[in-house]
């Protein structure tokens, strides 16, 4: 039982300094046992102090349960001593009595899940930086031309509410601006992955659509050429993969003209119920050289919220995307219903994305008089 347990015992008689050993303590302590146990002149190096304060622990009449930090044949063992102490009438310490159990195995063991902790802690901090510097996340909604926006980003690994595990830096990104022609241009986007290269590919596609901006609002044509960017890169990294959908809305006209790249469809809600919009055609970024993808054309009036997001808000893992869907779309049909002009940053804070593992971009957009 000793040996299973890697303890020792040990008496230590004060009145005549007589000491004894069990075998397993003399194993610990890698000690010849025909030396028989240390006496005080040759303490094991590390091991006097803890003498010293089993001593002072007796005589205020303590237990002593201490865990110090021996060096034993060459190496360092971390070493747990539980001991107490046979009094006399008055309460002098005459006998100790001590377990020794070496416990380096489990003491290393916890100060290496304490060191994976911190670089996991350092490392979501890092993603942090990192995202908003690549994507900086509005606190506040943006008031553009005709259109309240809010945006709510949610990375990897965090959970819905922070679940210790680190954060992972994604590929999930957003676009939300006016045009020079008065209009706004919204999208958003998702590019396979975590790390570097997802982060990479997601600030060049988002970085992209600003340009292309400059020289064609219309939805379609902004995919083509988005799809074209990633077929190119698709020739350094074969398993590159991206969807996005991109809108434009006419203030003047509460016209929402949109297209979708393999992207979930958006979700219009009006009059109190949520649904998506039927998709028109596209096929996922980078997969059909020249594709080409269709627009569709809605009426987007005060009193309506279009919502734009990322498959990590309804892609349940194992259970697949309806399921997310449907439970979105609830929390959505209940805060509109329950708090119909609350700020869309509240709206936004109830929904619970269904894939932790994956990270979730969420755009609201609601039109205003």
């Amino acid at each position: 039982m000793e040996r299973l347990a890697n303890l020792g015992w040990g008496e230590w008689d004060l009145v005549s300094g007589e000491i004894y050993w069990s075998p397993q303590l003399y194993r610990i302590y890698e000690r010849d046992p025909a030396l028989g146990p240390p006496g005080e002149g040759e303490a094991v190096a590390g091991d006097m102090p803890m003498r010293v304060a089993a001593v002072e622990a007796f005589r205020r009449s303590e237990r002593v349960d201490v865990v110090t930090r021996v060096r034993v044949g060459g190496r360092v063992k971390h070493l747990r001593t539980v001991a107490d102490a046979v009094r006399d009438a008055d309460g002098q310490p005459l006998r100790v009595y001590g377990i020794v159990q070496d416990v380096t195995e489990q003491r290393v063991g916890a100060e290496r899940l304490a060191e994976v902790e911190r670089t996991l802690a350092a490392e979501h901090e890092l993603a942090a930086r990192l995202q908003r510097i690549i994507l900086p996340i509005p606190a506040e909604p943006i008031d553009l031309p005709g259109l309240r926006v809010a945006v709510r980003y949610l990375p990897a690994g965090t959970g819905t509410a922070g679940s210790g595990r680190a954060a992972m830096i994604g590929g999930d990104w957003f676009h939300a601006a006016a045009l020079r022609d008065g209009s706004v241009l919204l999208a958003v986007g998702d590019v396979a992955g975590h790390g570097t290269q997802a982060a990479t590919t997601m600030a060049q596609l988002r970085h992209a659509l600003r340009a292309l901006a400059v020289v064609t609002s219309d939805p379609g044509a902004l995919l083509q050429h988005l799809n074209q960017l990633i077929w190119e890169l698709e020739a350094d990294d074969p398993e590159l993969a991206a969807t996005a959908v991109i809108a434009r809305f006419d203030p003047r006209r509460h016209e929402l003209v949109w297209a979708q790249a393999g992207h979930p469809p958006p979700l219009l809600s009006r009059g109190g119920r949520t649904a998506p919009l039927p998709r028109p055609a596209g096929p996922m970024l980078g997969v059909v050289d020249g594709a080409r993808y269709a627009d569709a054309v809605i009426d987007l009036t005060p009193g309506d919220m279009l919502l734009l997001y990322t498959d990590g808000l309804v892609e349940e893992r194992r259970r697949g995307p309806d399921v997310g869907l449907d439970s979105v779309i609830a929390a959505v049909d209940d805060a509109v219903r329950t708090a119909p002009e609350q700020p869309l940053t509240e709206m936004l804070a109830r929904l619970r994305r269904a894939n932790p593992d994956d990270d979730t971009c969420i755009l609201a957009a609601r039109p205003r008089a």
